[in-house]
């Protein structure tokens, strides 16, 4: 089901974007060393293709993918999948999302036949004006005050999580398509995956990017990449409409943010701490979350809806955050390393914190691969599986041992993932880059068998 002011693009346009950019890239490569040009068509993986762990405990296939990096295989080919940043598996296991950052639109899969059955656009306008949540005056606009209509835009999604035991899907999005610089509030929307389209519209503060929802079902975060604030919205009412934010807290200073309104600037990068990986405790008394760009863990006490400090000790450039039976894992992107620490040490940690920082020592570490992203733990907590954007591989580490037991070829960089409840079928999204033509712009399916659990 579509937005009621979305018109679908003609495949044709897509075509025309396709053969352009491929013109372009062709003229790009010849002013490359010729060691370029295999990057520039990127690296894909095979249907079929299989692979043993080295410890002879798995067997993974490649079993299928989802693409637009190549529009002439009509058997895989999508061409909602632009750009797709994030995968999520829906608590049922009936069907899969994927946030198509670039296209502006969530794609919905069906999990038995892996057939699409509904995308979601993310062009807001005033059909969805009756959509929007006061936001207590926590958000201000400060640069596009002059605009006619803040609430008319494209979002880009950027990840997502589950409420309500799967009733409903958050989805923040990246920024509103006239901010160029993602400096002005952007926005969450809220999917019922009864009938996959967008009931609840959210203001947020600066480029959003995680989002996570408390075991208890009473709160929802998000942490504000582009201004080091997170957003905790109140919902434990059964009724959509009474759900509002309870505050937004500070993680050390607030940026200040004054930039071009016609040139972009990289806020990807410099952007403070760039909050990133948010996870809530089991207990659902904290939210942890990774600093990306200035280093530790920032948590956030629940109770008194307060900072505390961070966490340190832990290797830099933390990028995602998952917590599994009695462990916190996190990655560690620009190195390429997975590093865990049980959580009563977490919660110990957490109780010494003082003048707002703590350091914890005795984290477990495994080497993967660098561009360290998403990174998730099978059911029975064997193994943890990390997407290694830089190298273009998935890398599986076995946890008894934190040494990796398998470097699966992935289709070029990697960022997201999931794993369905069985823990028998992966999905890793592979967003792709500028200048890159034919890489990226895919969802690769991989089946797991579990040969032995000795």
């Amino acid at each position: 089901m579509t937005s009621l002011c979305h018109k679908v693009k003609p495949l044709i346009h897509h075509w025309l974007l396709i053969f352009a950019a491929t013109a372009l890239a062709v003229t790009a490569a010849a002013a490359e060393p010729a060691d370029d040009e295999p990057l520039k068509r990127g690296s894909h993986t095979r249907l079929g293709a299989r692979y043993i762990s080295t410890d002879g405990t798995l067997e993974i296939t490649v079993a299928g993918k989802k693409q637009y990096y190549n529009p002439s295989d009509t058997s895989t080919r999508d061409r909602d999948i632009l750009s797709p940043k994030s995968v999520n598996i829906h608590p049922s296991g009936r069907k899969f999302y994927v946030n198509s950052l670039e296209g502006g639109r969530t794609v919905v899969y069906d999990m038995a036949t892996m057939r699409k059955t509904a995308t979601i656009s993310h062009r807001i306008c005033q059909t969805h004006r009756k959509l929007w949540t006061d936001d207590g005056g926590l958000f201000k606009f400060t640069h596009y005050t002059d605009r006619a209509d803040v609430n008319t835009f494209m979002g880009r999604p950027v990840e997502s999580a589950f409420s309500h035991h799967g009733r409903y899907l958050w989805i923040p999005y990246y920024r509103r398509s006239f901010d160029i610089n993602a400096q002005d509030p952007s926005a969450i929307a809220v999917v019922d995956t009864r009938c996959d389209s967008i009931i609840r519209l959210f203001p947020t503060g600066a480029l959003p990017k995680m989002i996570a929802a408390s075991p208890d079902g009473r709160y929802i975060a998000v942490a504000h990449w582009g201004e080091n604030t997170v957003g905790i919205i109140e919902i434990s009412s059964p009724d959509p409409t009474l759900w509002r934010y309870r505050t937004c807290i500070t993680i050390d200073h607030k940026l200040k943010l004054d930039f071009s309104l016609t040139d972009p600037v990289d806020r990807d990068n410099g952007s403070g701490l760039a909050l990133r990986g948010t996870v809530f405790t089991p207990d659902n008394r904290y939210v942890l979350i990774g600093c990306m760009g200035g280093g530790g863990i920032a948590v956030i006490d629940l109770a008194s809806m307060k900072y505390l400090g961070k966490i340190y000790g832990m290797m830099p450039n933390i990028r995602h955050l998952t917590i599994s039976g009695d462990y916190l894992y996190l990655s560690a992107n620009r190195s390429g390393h997975i590093q865990r620490m049980p959580l009563s040490s977490i919660y110990e940690a957490i109780g010494n914190i003082s003048n707002r920082a703590v350091t914890l020592d005795g984290w477990q570490t495994a080497k993967v691969d660098k561009g360290a992203r998403t990174i998730t733990v099978t059911p029975d907590g064997r193994y943890v599986i990390a997407a290694c954007n830089s190298a273009s591989t998935v890398v599986i580490v076995d946890t008894r041992t934190m040494k990796r037991i398998a470097t699966l070829p992935a289709d070029s960089f990697p960022v997201g993932m999931d794993l369905s409840a069985d823990g028998s079928l992966l999905f890793v999204t592979s967003q792709g880059r500028k200048d890159y033509t034919f890489a990226g712009n895919c969802v690769t399916i991989y089946r797991l068998k579990y040969l032995s659990q000795d």
